[in-house]
């Protein structure tokens, strides 16, 4: 039985209803919910594929507000994670940016290993976690190996050993040694239960600590995570994920608008200096294991007054070519152009809906194919709607209708189409050429 002919929990239900609801992406239950994206989702995953091979990856996902680059930018993480990645994501705001002057780079980093996910972790938070998983394992091949049993002092130094290997693979890269040192000081805090020295180098990788002095006196070591240099621990870290069992790292950052929204030219110059860093790294293989996928709204990207394109050496390197055109968008570029969900694709969402709907509040399903499509008609017919009308829209003003729908039975769905709102696209206000558009659907 397919997934999405399954009936619903209730609590995955009662989320997604209410996420949709409130205008913001659902984290749990969207297989239940996808429909359209297909090219898109197989584009993003021959990335994936290429990141578990040892490879990196950087995408814009790139779409106006409420069009549904949220929706697919949780789409992949959910996927990934369950072939095995680690997932960290992270939206921009004011306060978290690429670059800044008063630590925002660093609010990114921080805000991205806080929401660092598994598939057995998904709501974050994993940092320990993996950790702990990673010195469990090594200490469980070593026992396989060797024969040995916990405690026996040559157990430590074969388990050492493994450790050092994994050490070994991050230290070349830039920092590495550093972050080698703090994994080594981890699991001798683990083996000898010292909660407290663990708790202090977690603190160290979340980039907790302000002060070089604090760090050497609590750990001996004499560097920091700073706003200039994140970034490049975020590349060691998809390296020893790797090495700790998983299958590579994904970044997941949303709303890039706030950089577009920087009031200061050279403050934003420097966040697409540092947006330029972070592409050419992974295209010219000077991170492994990695991903990156970024969420924008077309203004944020295409302006070349304060947009990514303002940034010459990125405008040259995203800019669409001459024969992508809308319905024939190249899908393998490095900026995807969401094109509008169809209105066949939302009769087909809307179907999903109504029927957990029915399911989570226990009552007989009211509306048929044919109230649905007339649904999708109206909304479509609005004026302007061609280009303005998005899936965030319609889903909120559905999931409102079913609840109207439900909490008065009385009401029927010809009553509340009735609205102000709706009755000029029902009064002819469409020409029939438009309305005869939404006539022909084939659901």
């Amino acid at each position: 039985m397919n997934e999405d002919k399954k009936k619903v929990p209730k609590r995955i239900a009662r989320t997604i209803l209410n996420s949709l609801k409130g205008g913001v992406v659902p984290r749990i239950g969207l297989p239940y919910i996808t429909v359209g994206r297909k090219n898109e989702i197989e584009a993003l995953l021959h990335d994936v594929d290429i990141i578990a091979e040892g490879g990196a990856s950087f995408r814009f996902i790139v779409g106006r507000y409420g069009s549904g680059k949220s929706f697919l930018i949780q789409t992949i993480r959910n996927y990934v994670m369950d072939r095995g990645f680690i997932v960290a994501d992270a939206d921009l705001s004011p306060e978290r940016r690429l670059q800044g002057t008063r630590g925002q780079g660093l609010a990114t980093y921080r805000e991205l290993i806080s929401n660092l996910s598994t598939k057995t972790k998904p709501e974050g938070g994993a940092l320990t976690l993996v950790l702990d998983r990673w010195i469990s394992g090594v200490q469980t091949e070593a026992v396989q190996e060797t024969g040995l049993v916990p405690g026996d002092p040559a157990l430590t130094k074969a388990v050492d050993q493994k450790i050092y290997a994994v050490t070994s693979a991050v230290s070349e890269l830039v920092h590495g040694f550093e972050f080698a040192r703090l994994l080594s000081i981890y699991y001798h805090a683990y083996v000898d239960g010292d909660d407290e020295r663990k708790a202090k180098v977690v603190r160290w990788f979340r980039g907790e600590y302000a002060l070089k002095r604090e760090a050497k006196e609590e750990l001996g070591v004499n560097l920091i995570i700073t706003d200039d240099d994140w970034y490049d621990y975020l590349k060691i870290f998809a390296v020893f994920f790797r090495h700790a069992g998983y299958t590579g790292m994904m970044i997941m950052i949303d709303e890039l608008v706030n950089l577009y929204k920087i009031p200061n030219s050279v403050t934003r110059q420097y966040n697409y200096e540092k947006l330029l860093t972070m592409y050419n790294d992974t295209l010219q293989g000077k991170a492994r294991y990695l991903g990156i996928l970024m969420g924008a709204t077309p203004q944020a990207i295409e302006d070349k007054r304060r947009g990514v394109y303002s940034y010459e050496a990125l405008r040259s390197r995203l800019a669409e070519g001459k024969f992508s055109r809308p319905g024939a968008r190249d899908l393998l570029a490095p900026v995807i152009r969401l094109e509008p969900l169809t209105p066949e694709e939302m009769v087909v969402l809307c179907e999903k809906l109504c029927s957990m709907h029915a399911d989570l509040y226990g009552y007989e399903r009211r509306l048929v194919m044919e109230d649905l499509v007339r649904f999708i008609k109206l909304e479509y017919g609005r004026i302007g709607a061609d280009q303005n009308i998005t899936p965030r829209e319609v889903i909120r003003d559905f999931i409102e209708l079913l609840d109207l729908l439900y909490q008065n039975p009385g009401l029927s769905m010809e009553e509340l189409l009735q609205s102000e709102d709706l009755a000029y696209a029902k009064s002819g206000a469409v020409s029939d050429q438009t309305d005869e558009n939404y006539v022909e659907f084939t659901i």
